[in-house]
């Protein structure tokens, strides 16, 4: 049965239910999607009058198997297509990042705690805050801490019986103010453990205890007249407070959001993560989404929405966006604020986002110019070295081709401002030449492609390349004198050996510098018509060497020599088949028709 009409039957008996399907190759999971419908959903993909994108319609060509799984509910299709992703990794769906971890900021389960940076999340009491999006954003955090609390950062085991047996004794930390001592029992466990309480507090966004703890602190200190100890109260109270300002405090009344916007082009999508508590926002995250198929914002903003909120492991049960998507999550509030601090804030989201697509399109656009100065530098020096009159914007290089005088057929590619434009490649069948002659075969090329852009009123090329010696040469101008163009459009000719350069009339070459851009674009050019022109040639010899052998056996056809032509490439190959396959693939009939044949061929040999 042909693939096509294998998926026919696949699709038919999907069922009318939620859930998710998946879409193989002959290597693997190319596709995972979720749907209301799966039959509904997955018939769309196949439905002719469906305007489908470029990269939709290779998606669909590669299908070769479908699998479903069928669940309850659509939000529990929503999540499962999203651990599937993250599992397979499919090559058309989106993916958020290449499987890096965040890092963490831990207050580790032990005597006087310590509190470290990780990658490593362990299943072993100990806390974890984060992740965060960068290692320079949870230094700063880091930092923050270590300067407000005096903590410990050796690995011993500070049992009561190890300090007790004086097993340890303090260390430079010590002398310099950034630990009390309680490897030599010279901090009281209570106070440290009411400096975690506080960091605690801190590493979940709520700053107000710690802040409360020092100005109560500071306010007791003075009014002891200890004004040193008050002073230093009052720096940790100060860093606090530009912490508090330099997280973006957005408003009291508000905690516990997460926001998101998205904003897209055509090749990609612009996200930002804002998360919110307390008041202020204590994570920020941008990124760039290459566009797989034909997504819309709606449905990227809802997988990132996912994807992002258990990376950063967020508990939120509000979010707001900019765009109305619909997030079929129980428990969780989804809206689009329109006035007031809500809206301020997704107006800043957005803001970010938008930031961040102004600074990629910027560089491609820099990129592209940067490409487009070079190539105009290398037509510059092609100029310069040809002594041509005009910029060669448009170059175009003829190539023939033939084996033993049999399948002659020529190539055309085109170079516009220094770069292939593929479009505009032609192939050529020789018609009016029998045998091996270069020379007529490329009077003929040449004749027809300029003959059809005069009367197509297409413009020129500046320059034309023939890839061969005088002869080719001579040929190539005399079309062109036959068509009265010659001296509008320059030609030269490059020889393979010695990659000498000749002019029309000129019995001695040109040798440019094998350095030099210009003869490294004039080879790319000669390699490229070379290339093209072997390709076709190599496609028309072997389409009739197989249908002249497969139509001399009585009973196939031209229409049938041509198939098997197509997927097979020769007789070797499909002499290589058993009965039944060939039965899959031409009837009956005809299989007993070729493996009769292919048999007594065989025997013969």
């Amino acid at each position: 049965m042909p693939a096509n009409e294998k998926l026919k039957e696949q699709i038919s008996h999907l069922p009318h239910k939620p859930g998710i399907y998946k879409f193989f190759d002959d290597k693997g999971i190319i596709y995972v999607g979720k749907a209301v419908d799966i039959r509904k959903r997955v018939s769309s993909y196949f439905n002719r009058s469906a305007q489908h994108n470029k990269k939709t319609l290779k998606l669909i060509s590669q299908i070769k198997r479908i699998e479903f799984t069928i669940v309850d509910t659509e939000a529990d299709a929503f999540l499962l297509e999203n651990n599937l992703i993250k599992q397979y990794q499919p090559k058309y769906n989106i993916l958020l990042k290449d499987g890096k971890t965040y890092p963490y900021i831990s207050i580790l389960n032990e005597r006087f705690p310590r509190v470290i940076s990780t990658r490593n999340k362990i299943n072993d009491g100990s806390r974890y805050f984060g992740p965060y999006p960068s290692v320079t954003t949870m230094n700063v955090v880091l930092d923050l801490i270590r300067t407000l609390y005096p903590l410990r950062t050796c690995t011993y085991n500070l049992s009561p019986e190890n300090i007790a047996a004086g097993k340890f004794k303090v260390c430079l930390e010590y002398h310099i103010g950034n630990c009390k001592g309680p490897c030599e029992a010279l901090e009281d466990e209570t106070q440290y453990n009411h400096y975690i309480s506080q960091i605690k507090n801190i590493l979940s966004g709520n700053l107000s205890v710690a802040k409360n703890y020092f100005k109560e602190n500071m306010a007791a200190a003075a009014a002891d007249y200890q004004f040193e100890l008050a002073h230093q109260y009052k720096q940790k109270l100060d860093m606090l407070e530009d912490f508090q300002t330099r997280s973006t405090v957005v408003s009291n009344t508000l905690t516990n959001i997460d926001v998101f916007s998205i904003t897209s082009n055509e090749q990609c999508a612009f996200l930002n993560y804002l998360k919110v508590m307390n008041g202020s926002i204590i994570l920020t995250q941008s990124l760039e989404i290459q566009k797989k198929l034909e997504e819309e914002d709606t449905d990227l903003l809802a997988s990132v929405i996912v994807q992002l909120r258990q990376e950063f492991e967020s508990t939120s049960r509000e979010i707001i966006t900019n765009l109305e998507v619909k997030l079929p999550l129980d428990g969780i509030t989804v809206s689009q604020p329109q006035i007031g601090d809500k809206r301020k804030l997704v107006n800043l989201s957005l803001k970010n986002a938008m930031y961040l697509r102004k600074e990629r399109e910027g560089r491609q656009e820099k990129n592209r110019d940067l490409t487009d100065q070079r190539e105009i530098r290398v037509l510059e020096t092609l100029k310069k070295d040809l002594r041509l009159t005009e910029l060669p914007r448009q170059i175009e290089c003829f190539d023939n081709s033939n084996f033993q005088g049999d399948y002659p057929v020529a190539s055309m590619v085109c170079f516009k401002n220094g770069k292939p434009s593929k479009k505009d490649y032609r192939h050529f069948n020789i018609k009016t030449v029998i045998g091996a002659n270069d020379f007529e075969s490329m009077y003929e090329i040449v004749t027809r492609r300029y003959k059809r852009l005069l009367n197509e009123n297409q413009p020129l090329p500046q320059l034309i390349i023939i890839d061969g010696g005088k002869g080719q040469l001579s040929m190539a101008v005399k079309a062109l004198k036959d068509l009265n163009i010659y001296g509008k459009i320059a030609v030269v000719g490059i020889a393979k050996r010695l990659e000498e350069i000749f002019y029309p009339g000129d019995s001695l070459p040109l040798y440019i510098d094998k350095k030099s851009e210009s003869l490294k674009l004039i080879q790319r050019l000669r390699n490229e018509a070379h290339r093209f022109a072997i390709t076709f040639h190599r496609s028309k010899r072997d389409a009739g060497t197989l249908k002249t052998e497969l139509t001399e056996i009585k009973g196939i056809g031209t229409t049938t020599a041509e198939a098997l032509l197509l997927k097979y490439k020769s007789v070797k190959k499909l002499k290589e088949l058993s009965h039944q396959e060939l039965v899959q693939e031409v009837g009956k009939a005809k299989a007993d028709i070729l493996h009769s044949y292919f048999s007594s061929s065989q025997t013969t040999s």
